[in-house]
């Protein structure tokens, strides 16, 4: 089927735009932006996700106030033969556009019953930068496939929430954005069912992976890594960014230490410090301090409240709620993935940043004997 994208010189298949390469179900395209006061106690998470393999594209919007409530508003819809202009995707009151290509983006969600609100418009002041490569095979399967961006930038705009307002101030937000594609493992549709009869998935002894993105008012610093039990290494990914137009170069990220401590409730860092070495021969210790915290399970990357990003839901659905972050044990539904908003010391510098995690099993170097 023909859809408006067809219309673009950047056809890599034999095919329309609306197929994509292999037909795993899991295959999945998902915009992501996020941020917080750094002066207060609100932060947004909010996005959308295309399925063209379950036919399904779905929204989300979630502003947690306070660390207490995560005021949250889930669309999904029919892909069906239904396709949005070049530039701007819609899932009922949702709408993200791309104003100016790796630059500026817009995220928008009009009146709706949840009284859930926002105008999001995000400028980069870093630029867009690659994720390294992601691919494993696991019994002969493709476990994961997938590639992504991240960027860091300049926010402004409103969010409404619970009969309040919050306006933007651009000099005390702290925002980044992410774009990825391919076949997912995990949260956000990765570890969706695709049938009876199939071989359980493997439980690995144990996983840490981490994340880390902290800015400073002239560079921004990210890693990422996954470790086993055992704490060996088995994906890396690091760089070091100057701002957009600086003229200087990234310097990659060659290795990142951590000593962390963690909440009693959940595997989720309370404080502590990365390490991390740059390809110029720099050692810098990060020290993070906790502002807030976000749950992306809650809003689809688990299946929370009957519900997960990808699911067939018929042609138009939404619901929304308010969730208890007091609740420890109805959280414990959706806290595989964990995202930490942090006040970031460095150098006698301070910045902010955003540490994520999944903390499962045993691990040797914190002393969990397992699940």
């Amino acid at each position: 089927m023909l859809t408006p994208q067809d219309e673009l010189l950047c056809h890599q298949l034999p095919t329309t735009f609306d197929h994509v390469l292999q037909s795993d179900l899991r295959w999945t395209e998902r915009v992501v932006l996020y941020g917080f006061d750094t002066t207060g106690s609100v932060s947004v998470m909010t996005g959308m996700a295309r399925y063209p393999n379950r036919n399904v594209t779905d929204a989300y919007a979630m502003i947690t106030i306070e660390g207490k409530q995560a005021h949250v508003l889930r669309m999904s819809r029919e892909i069906g033969g239904r396709y949005d202009g070049l530039g701007a995707w819609q899932v009922g009151p949702y709408r993200y556009e791309v104003i100016e290509p790796l630059r500026k983006v817009r995220a928008t969600l009009g009146d709706n019953e949840s009284g859930i609100r926002l105008q999001l418009d995000f400028e980069g002041e870093f630029p867009a930068y690659e994720q390294e490569p992601a691919f494993f095979r696991t019994r002969g399967r493709v476990r994961e496939d997938a590639r992504r961006y991240y960027q860091n930038g300049r926010i402004s705009g409103w969010l409404e929430a619970g009969g309040q307002r919050y306006d933007i101030d651009p000099e005390t937000w702290w925002f980044g954005r992410d774009h990825s594609w391919g076949t997912r493992h995990g949260g956000g549709g990765g570890s969706l069912g695709e049938g009876d009869g199939l071989q359980p998935g493997e439980v690995p002894d144990g996983v840490l992976y981490y994340m880390g993105i902290f800015q400073f008012e002239d560079e921004l610093v990210h890693f990422a890594q996954r470790e086993t039990a055992d704490g060996q290494p088995w994906h890396f990914e690091g760089n070091v960014l100057p701002t957009l137009d600086s003229g200087r170069e990234i310097v990659p990220v060659v290795a990142a230490e951590h000593a962390l401590s963690f909440r009693d409730d959940f595997r989720i860092v309370d404080g502590g410090s990365f390490t991390v070495r740059s390809a110029d021969g720099r050692n810098r210790e990060f020290t993070i301090t906790p502002v807030s915290d976000f749950w992306p399970g809650i809003a689809g990357y688990d299946n929370y409240r009957g519900y997960a990003s990808g699911l067939w839901r018929g042609e138009s659905w939404s619901d929304h709620f308010v969730a208890d972050l007091t609740d420890v044990a109805d959280l414990k539904q959706a806290s595989m993935l964990s995202e930490t908003f942090c006040r970031v010391e460095s150098e006698g510098r301070v910045g902010y940043g955003l540490v994520e995690m999944v903390f499962l099993g045993r691990n040797a170097r914190y002393g969990y004997e397992g699940y």
